[in-house]
């Protein structure tokens, strides 16, 4: 299994004392692991946080580096044997961080001393004021409509702005040991409601599917209902093509009825050509020789 080794020279021993970390230690750095690496490709200008900042912590918890951000792992006093070590690994962190920051963002934040410091400052300037996110995230989600989007394109659409609100609602959710029927009525009311509003959303031509949903009893989840609701949009283009090539095949054949058809004239023409010009090329011989008898 691959290791890291850190070597440290002290002025009053000649010797060296070697540390090694296993993989899934997280103050060990791969080889690929540079300060210029780019952990995610959005870069964040100050829009987007709440996707911006799950990027970002999935890729450090990927880089078993999630905790030079939440506390898990602290800063090491200077006499303690892997402070050299932790000190490459925050700086590395807030480096990749740095990475995926506009520049005035990133200048802002360029003095911290620790990735911890630096993720509290943007944490509080750009997490914190949840208000306003959540006024703007529910305005927009209502008036959010299928238009000429399919059901797929559609959904996405409500798919993502819902997962970004459950990210800002995040602080307000229920932790508690409570009622597990408690919990289960809460999550089942707010699926209903984003059903709902999924349905709100559907051009009126899924009019029909929309109506055989809505009066199952209890209401189905979201994924059924998206799954119904794509199945009959692919029914609808099946049979739209199939009807598009009925009629190009019809437009043909009235065509062809108003038309002569060329091989009938070719056809006609060598007809013409070969068949009744040796019949009268025939006949004129018959009388030709009809003709001489007589004069005879």
């Amino acid at each position: 299994m691959p290791e890291t080794t850190i070597t440290s020279t002290r002025d009053t021993s000649n010797a060296a004392k070697s540390v090694s970390y296993d993989v899934n230690h997280p103050y060990y750095l791969n080889n690929s692991d540079l300060p210029g690496m780019t952990l995610v490709n959005t870069v964040f200008d100050g829009r987007g946080y709440p996707g911006w900042r799950r990027s970002i912590l999935l890729s450090l918890l990927a880089k078993k580096k999630l905790g030079f951000i939440n506390r898990a792992c602290q800063s090491l006093d200077l006499k303690y044997p892997h402070h050299e070590q932790w000190s490459y690994v925050n700086d590395m962190v807030i480096s990749w961080i740095l990475n995926t920051l506009s520049k005035d963002i990133a200048d802002s934040v360029i003095y911290s001393k620790t990735a911890k410091e630096l993720w509290d400052s943007l944490e509080q300037r750009f997490w914190r004021s949840n208000g306003a996110k959540l006024f703007h995230l529910q305005k927009e989600l209502s008036g959010v409509v299928q238009r000429n989007n399919d059901i797929a394109a559609y959904f996405t659409k409500l798919k993502r702005m819902w997962d970004e609100l459950d990210a800002l609602n995040v602080i307000i959710c229920c932790s508690c040991v409570c009622v597990w029927e408690v919990k289960a009525k809460l999550t089942k009311s707010l699926e209903d409601h984003r059903l709902i509003q999924f349905l709100m959303g559907i051009n009126d031509i899924y009019a029909q599917a929309r109506g055989n949903i809505l009066m199952m009893n209890p209401l189905p989840n979201i994924d059924v209902a998206y799954s119904l609701l794509l199945q009959d949009e692919n029914q609808r283009k099946v049979y739209a093509n199939a009807h598009f090539n009925s009629e190009s095949v019809s437009f043909m054949a009235a065509r062809e009825a108003k038309q002569p058809n060329a091989q009938l004239l070719a056809d006609f023409a060598a007809f013409m050509i070969i068949g009744q010009g040796k019949n009268y090329h025939k006949l004129r011989s018959q009388i030709k020789r009809s003709n001489h008898i007589t004069q005879i």
